[in-house]
């Protein structure tokens, strides 16, 4: 069990296996440690079991550049064509990603079309033959099989594949590492499970699951080869280090919405506001380079489609709801229309939050029955979607076709405006023509701008109140599904309700409103503001209505953060992830550094016997070790630094040891490479099992100082633990070393890990601390 040095809190670590997310993990503690300084330790962690997430978390990633002998002799070996094939790599990676990402972008729109145009087709012919029954039962039939499908993929192949993956990858980028998130099998269970179920006709979207695919794209090319399959190209080995595959799963995410939304520079943007908690202007460039690619592919086979060589997917561009032929008129009334279609899409965003949130808590119960519980709360779910899709147009009032469609009315053969359903002709069924679409059809009808009454308000109403229930409900099962399209339909259909509700006062088109409305959910439910208002933009091609989206978003957004966290946040928080924030909370000024320090402290000599180094190993999960220098190699005391576990077991692997108790000069660094210490990809590295010491080695001993990081970050003991905590955030340090304030003690007073800045462990060490001040 692996396990950073002073974390206790309850995490298992598994070492390159999957865990199975449908279970509640048990994570006891596997080790002992004395009390805090102050106070004592109470558990307070509470641990929920959600699809698609690992509860536990696995361990921290390596962001920091190890400093040891080993690494500044392999940086001053370095040539000059080195370098060059360094770069040159990021930037091949960087198109291969947007490459790949646009590639499965285009699959994914061209097989969901297929596969719901032809079930659509089908349901309509029956319709048009009145049988109402048999269509029906093709209708729920071709659903509930679609959502088994994509269920089955999920619950025996790949669980952490359920689900949106923006929090996933939103963790990951924070710096906590489970490797099952991006696993290949996550990959293929992402990008079909997203096309069946959306294809099913769930509400859901295969945006959020992009991102999550793009991310998992770029973690296999950023595994730097592969030993395994003798993929060791030269080249390849200066990616075996998570820095690199931080940045490159960074571009992946970036692709991934650029290749769901179409929109390159929202791409890069969300990947800066959500994504990633660090950022720097060279991997800005390079993310930007990765989504220019990804919109050149896209436009590429969007050209390509138009021509009719795929299927029902038809023509498109880039701009995939285009409203820029709406004239963009408002007056002061219109701004208070918009101010409170603001505030209100602040709150339902906010509602939309705490119900998902609470149907996420009662599914976990059912997914941890296991597999067949999940299938059958998926085929539930699709029955019920499919009920709501084909019963409740039998409800609506048959409207006659307008006079001056430009379009055929009533539609029977394709996506339309105008859906027949039972209507004779003549007359079309306005809540069947948003029912009876794919969500991306349903949303180009909400959001056209030369229908202004092609909906009847009773039937926004219905509308809106189903998606956004289905929405709730539906996030959580076991299939990959994204929030943003379920929350730009009902916002949508929210807005064209509201400009339908105050047309006498209002010169925008409602059309417009359903936009403006799509940008108020967005902001209350995603709680992200640029990124969003440029996503919205590159999406409909009206930057007219910059203004009233901006305000939109800005006022949405700071209404709902009254109420709760963004969605993401709270899955995040719900899945257990240990994600540090970008602030610390406000409690933390009140403590220092030396407050939450665990213990007992660990540590090597410069120079250590084999069987100590062995047996600490075998004893403790920590993954750092002080290393600390005494006479004779000393004059006193002092930290050397800090030493790694998976860098021990490699030396101890290597055998370098000496019968006495001296320093091994340059000998190891002439018997090991600084790529023999780099991280394996996929868990692969050494375990502890793999060694084979016999008693006599046991009893030699072995120089640390070659694989020590001589300059490990470090802070005073009285530091106060908010500053300590941004510091730990903005650095992406895996630990942080706590030294006295005054001489004469210890070198070294413990190791803060990310888990020792976790509200949860802060509070429940000090349960008196008032958490607001």
């Amino acid at each position: 069990m692996d396990r950073e040095y002073g974390v206790n809190h309850g995490e298992d670590v598994v070492d390159g296996r999957d865990i199975e997310n449908d279970q509640l993990m048990d994570c006891k503690e596997s080790e002992t440690y004395s009390q805090p300084l102050l106070s004592k330790r109470v558990n307070t962690t509470s641990q929920i079991a959600i699809v698609g997430a690992n509860v536990c978390p696995i361990e921290s990633l390596d962001y920091e550049i190890v400093e040891n002998e080993l690494f500044k002799q392999d940086w001053r070996s370095r040539k000059k064509v080195q370098i060059f094939q360094y770069v040159i790599m990021k930037w091949a990676f960087a198109l291969l990603i947007g490459l790949l990402t646009g590639l499965v972008g285009i699959f994914s729109n061209i097989a969901v079309e297929n596969l719901s145009g032809f079930k659509l087709l089908l349901t309509a012919d029956l319709m048009t033959q009145h049988k109402y029954v048999k269509a029906f039962a093709v209708f729920a039939g071709c659903n509930i099989g679609l959502a088994a499908a994509a269920a089955a993929l999920c619950a025996f192949i790949a669980p952490a594949a359920a689900g949106s993956g923006i929090p996933e990858v939103k963790a990951y980028l924070n710096g906590v590492d489970a490797y099952s998130i991006l696993a290949p099998g996550t990959l293929f269970v992402k990008i079909f499970g997203s096309v069946l179920g959306v294809s099913a006709g769930f509400v859901v979207g295969k945006e959020g699951p992009m991102v999550h695919t793009g991310a998992c794209i770029a973690s296999l090319l950023g595994q730097g080869g592969s030993r395994k399959y003798h993929l060791t190209c030269r080249w390849l080995r200066y990616f075996k280090n998570d820095r690199d595959r931080r940045d490159l799963i960074t571009c992946g995410a970036a692709a991934g919405v650029a290749a769901a939304f179409r929109a390159p520079v929202g791409g890069v943007l969300f990947a800066l506001e959500e994504a990633a908690s660090w950022w720097r202007s060279a991997l800005l460039w390079r993310t930007f380079f990765t989504t220019a690619v990804v919109a050149i592919v896209l436009r590429s086979f969007t050209q390509l489609c138009a021509t009719g060589n795929c299927g029902l997917f038809g023509e498109g561009g880039l701009i995939m709801y285009d409203v820029s032929s709406a004239m963009v008129i408002y007056s002061g009334a219109d701004i208070l229309v918009v101010l409170l279609l603001g505030t209100i899409g602040g709150i339902l965003g906010s509602l939309y939050n705490y119900l998902v949130d609470k149907v996420l808590r009662i599914y976990s119960i059912i997914n941890e029955r296991g597999a067949v519980f999940k299938i059958l709360l998926v085929i539930t779910i699709a029955l019920l979607t499919s009920c709501c899709a084909y019963g409740l147009p039998w409800f609506a009032n048959c409207i006659p076709c307008p006079a001056d469609a430009s379009v055929r009315c009533p539609n029977t053969d394709d996506s339309g405006n105008y859906k027949s359903f039972q209507c004779p002709a003549g007359y079309y069924n306005d809540l069947a023509s948003l029912f009876l679409n794919t969500n991306d059809d349903a949303i180009r009808n909400l959001l056209g701008t030369s229908t202004t009454r092609e909906f009847h308000i009773s039937t926004l109403f219905v509308f809106f109140a189903v998606v956004y229930l289905l929405g709730i409900v539906t996030y959580g099962i076991a299939i990959p599904s994204g929030l943003f399209i379920p929350v730009i339909l009902a916002g949508a259909c929210y807005g064209r309700l509201v400009g339908r509700l105050f047309e006498p006062i209002s010169k925008l088109d409602t059309g417009l409103f359903a936009l403006l409305g799509a940008a108020s959910f967005l902001g209350g439910t995603m709680r992200m503001t640029v990124s969003l208002c440029v996503i919205l933009l590159e999406l409909t091609n009206d930057l007219l209505l910059l203004p009233l989206v901006m305000l939109v978003l800005l006022i949405s957004k700071t209404v709902a953060d009254n109420f709760n966290k963004g969605v993401y946040d709270q899955i995040v928080k719900l899945k257990g992830f240990p994600y540090m924030e970008a602030h610390a909370e406000p409690y933390m000024r009140q403590l220092v550094a030396l407050d939450v320090v665990p213990g007992p402290l660990v540590t090597f000599s410069g120079v250590e016997k084999v069987g100590n180094v062995l047996l600490t190993l075998r004893t403790t999960g920590h993954n750092g070790f002080p290393v600390i220098d005494e006479p004779p190699f000393s004059e006193a005391p002092e930290l050397c630094g800090l030493v790694l576990r998976s860098h021990l077991l490699v030396l101890l692997k290597g055998k370098a040891f000496s019968r006495n108790r001296v320093l091994a000069g340059e000998e190891i660094l002439h018997r090991f490479a600084a790529f023999d210490f780099a991280k394996a990809g996929s868990g692969k590295g050494i375990k502890l099992e793999d060694l084979d010491i016999d008693d006599e080695e046991m009893e030699m001993y072995i120089d640390l100082h070659p694989i020590t990081n001589t300059s490990p970050y470090t802070v005073v003991e009285t530091m106060s633990l908010a500053k300590a905590a941004i510091l730990f955030r903005q650095l992406g340090l895996r630990h942080m070393c706590v030294v006295p304030k005054s001489q004469g003690r210890p070198p070294i007073v413990g190791i803060l890990t990310r888990h020792d800045f976790m509200p949860e462990h802060v509070l429940g060490l000090y349960p008196l601390v008032k958490p607001h001040k």
